[in-house]
C-alpha cells in the first residue's frame, strides 16, 4: 500500500463520513417541511436516477446472476434502503439529531456482530467482546441522559426507540451485504438496491400524500433532497468503496464512528442542539470500543 493511497483512502472516509453525517441533520432540520416516508422516497429516487448511467451497463452484463438473486436483494433493499433511513426521518420528529446519530450509528455495529455470530457463526474474540461492551455502555449513558440510575427505571424517547429499530434494520442489511454474491458488482448492487427500495417506498408515500398537507417546495428543501440523493448516497457509497480499496475495510470502517461526532458539531452549529459532557463521554467510550472491536486479533 503507497502513501498516495493511504492519503486518498484516509481523505475519502473522512469526506463520506462528513456527508453522511447530514443525513442526521437533514432527518431534524426537514422534520415539519417533509413528511418521513416522502422524504426517503425522494431521496433513494434522485439517488437511483443520478446512478443510472454509471449501473446500467454492469446491470445487462449481469443480469443473470442479478435475476438469480431477488430474494436476497429485495431483502437488502427492505431492511438497507427502504426501513433504515425512513425510520430515522420518523425519529427525527422526536428525538435530537445528535441522540439519532450517536444512537442510530453507535448500535448498529453493536447489533451487526452479534447478528454475524449468530447467523453466519463468526467468531468473537476478548476484543470484541470488551469492545461491546464499551459501545453498549456508551449507548446507555445516551439513553440515560448521563444518569445512570435512570436505567433502573428506564423510559425510551420515541424518536430514541424508532432509531434503535432503524439501526436493528442497518445491522442486518450490513450482515446480508456480505453475502452479496461475487458476480454482482458494487455499482450494480447499489442501483438495483436504490431502485427496490424506491419501488418499496412508492404505496406508502403514495398514502403518506394523501393523509398530510401538501410538500411546499422551495429552494432550502429541494437543496436538502438534492443532498441527501446526490451526496448521502451516491457520492458517499461510491467515495467510501473507493476508501475500502486503497486501505481495506477494517480501517475504513473506523471512520464511521466519526459520524455522530461530526453531527454533534454540525446540531450545535446549525441547530442550535446542545452537546453535554455525557455526549462526550458516550463518544469516547464507543470510539473506543469499535477500534477495540475492529483490531485484527482477539
Amino acid at each position: 500500500m503507497s502513501k498516495k493511497d493511504t492519503i486518498t483512502g484516509i481523505s475519502l472516509a473522512l469526506l463520506a463520513a462528513v456527508i453522511w453525517s447530514g443525513n442526521f441533520i437533514v432527518a431534524r432540520d426537514m422534520r415539519e417541511e417533509i413528511p418521513p416516508v416522502s422524504l426517503a422516497f425522494f431521496r433513494w429516487l434522485s439517488a437511483s436516477i443520478i446512478i443510472t448511467p454509471f449501473a446500467i451497463r454492469n446491470f445487462t452484463k449481469e443480469w443473470q446472476a442479478i435475476n438469480k438473486s431477488w430474494p436476497y436483494l429485495l431483502f437488502v433493499s427492505l431492511t438497507g434502503i427502504a426501513l433504515f433511513n425512513t425510520f430515522i426521518y420518523i425519529a427525527g420528529h422526536y428525538t435530537s439529531a445528535i441522540n439519532l446519530a450517536l444512537i442510530g450509528t453507535t448500535s448498529s455495529p453493536v447489533i451487526a456482530i452479534i447478528l454475524a455470530r449468530i447467523f453466519l457463526k463468526e467468531q468473537i474474540g476478548w476484543k470484541k467482546w470488551a469492545g461491546l461492551f464499551l459501545c453498549i455502555a456508551g449507548v446507555l449513558i445516551i439513553l440515560s441522559k448521563g444518569q445512570m440510575q435512570k436505567l433502573l427505571f428506564l423510559h425510551f424517547n420515541t424518536g430514541d426507540l424508532w432509531t434503535l429499530v432503524a439501526a436493528l434494520c442497518f445491522a442486518i442489511y450490513s450482515v446480508m451485504v456480505k453475502k452479496r454474491p461475487a458476480a454482482i458488482s458494487p455499482v450494480s448492487f447499489l442501483w438495483v438496491t436504490f431502485c427496490c427500495g424506491t419501488l418499496m417506498l412508492l404505496p406508502f408515500y403514495l398514502v403518506e400524500i394523501n393523509h398530510t398537507p401538501a410538500v411546499t417546495w422551495n429552494s432550502r428543501n429541494i437543496i436538502s433532497v438534492l443532498y441527501l440523493g446526490i451526496g448521502a448516497s451516491a457520492i458517499s457509497f461510491l467515495i467510501w468503496n473507493i476508501a475500502i480499496h486503497k486501505i481495506g475495510a477494517a480501517r475504513t470502517v473506523l471512520f464511521g464512528n466519526l459520524i455522530p461526532v461530526f453531527t454533534s458539531i454540525e446540531a450545535v452549529f446549525y441547530l442550535n442542539e446542545s452537546f453535554t459532557v455525557y455526549h462526550v463521554i458516550s463518544i469516547a467510550l464507543v470510539f473506543a470500543g469499535l477500534l477495540l472491536a475492529n483490531l485484527r486479533r482477539g
